[in-house]
Protein backbone atom coordinates (compact mmCIF):
# COMPACT_ATOMS: atom_id res chain seq x y z
CA UNK A 1 0.00 0.00 0.00
CA UNK A 2 1.33 3.34 -0.66
CA UNK A 3 0.27 6.77 0.33
CA UNK A 4 -1.38 7.69 -3.25
CA UNK A 5 -3.77 4.87 -2.39
CA UNK A 6 -4.69 5.85 0.99
CA UNK A 7 -5.43 9.41 -0.47
CA UNK A 8 -7.87 7.75 -3.02
CA UNK A 9 -9.75 5.63 -0.11
CA UNK A 10 -10.18 8.89 1.61
CA UNK A 11 -11.44 10.73 -1.02
CA UNK A 12 -13.90 8.04 -1.81
CA UNK A 13 -14.81 8.30 1.65
CA UNK A 14 -15.49 11.80 1.83
CA UNK A 15 -17.56 11.50 -1.40
CA UNK A 16 -19.57 9.07 0.65
CA UNK A 17 -19.61 10.54 3.44
CA UNK A 18 -20.80 14.36 2.46
CA UNK A 19 -22.92 13.38 -0.75
CA UNK A 20 -22.84 16.96 -1.67
CA UNK A 21 -19.24 16.24 -2.41
CA UNK A 22 -19.80 13.52 -4.55
CA UNK A 23 -19.18 15.69 -7.70
CA UNK A 24 -16.37 18.35 -6.51
CA UNK A 25 -13.09 17.96 -7.76
CA UNK A 26 -10.94 16.66 -4.62
CA UNK A 27 -7.11 16.05 -4.41
CA UNK A 28 -4.61 15.34 -1.68
CA UNK A 29 -3.76 18.88 -1.35
CA UNK A 30 -7.45 20.05 -0.03
CA UNK A 31 -7.64 19.78 3.02
CA UNK A 32 -10.87 18.57 4.77
CA UNK A 33 -12.07 21.36 6.44
CA UNK A 34 -11.50 23.72 3.64
CA UNK A 35 -13.90 21.55 1.36
CA UNK A 36 -16.47 22.08 4.58
CA UNK A 37 -16.20 18.55 6.06
CA UNK A 38 -17.20 19.41 9.98
CA UNK A 39 -14.99 17.36 12.54
CA UNK A 40 -17.74 14.35 12.91
CA UNK A 41 -17.70 13.78 9.21
CA UNK A 42 -13.77 13.99 9.37
CA UNK A 43 -13.47 11.38 12.15
CA UNK A 44 -16.45 8.92 10.00
CA UNK A 45 -14.08 9.12 6.87
CA UNK A 46 -10.80 8.34 9.02
CA UNK A 47 -12.43 5.59 10.73
CA UNK A 48 -13.72 3.91 7.89
CA UNK A 49 -10.56 4.34 6.12
CA UNK A 50 -8.33 2.67 8.77
CA UNK A 51 -11.22 0.24 8.75
CA UNK A 52 -10.51 -0.77 4.98
CA UNK A 53 -6.85 -0.81 5.49
CA UNK A 54 -7.55 -2.86 8.57
CA UNK A 55 -5.58 -0.90 10.87
CA UNK A 56 -6.23 0.77 14.65
CA UNK A 57 -4.37 4.01 15.28
CA UNK A 58 -5.66 6.09 18.07
CA UNK A 59 -7.32 9.19 16.57
CA UNK A 60 -5.16 12.12 19.17
CA UNK A 61 -2.25 10.71 16.77
CA UNK A 62 -4.08 11.90 13.23
CA UNK A 63 -4.03 15.30 13.87
CA UNK A 64 -1.55 17.81 12.43
CA UNK A 65 -2.16 16.94 8.66
CA UNK A 66 -3.03 20.40 6.79
CA UNK A 67 -4.80 18.03 3.92
CA UNK A 68 -5.75 14.71 2.59
CA UNK A 69 -2.16 13.77 1.45
CA UNK A 70 -0.64 14.59 4.67
CA UNK A 71 -3.45 12.87 6.93
CA UNK A 72 -2.96 9.79 3.95
CA UNK A 73 1.43 9.64 5.16
CA UNK A 74 0.31 10.06 8.20
CA UNK A 75 -2.05 6.71 8.42
CA UNK A 76 0.91 5.01 5.79
CA UNK A 77 3.77 6.25 8.39
CA UNK A 78 1.73 4.75 11.61
CA UNK A 79 0.17 1.98 10.30
CA UNK A 80 3.68 0.51 9.27
CA UNK A 81 5.50 1.90 12.40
Amino acid sequence: MDSSKIVEMIIAEIRETVPELADEPITGADSMAELGVDSIERSEVILATMGKLGVKIPMVQLHGPKNIGELADLILDKSAG
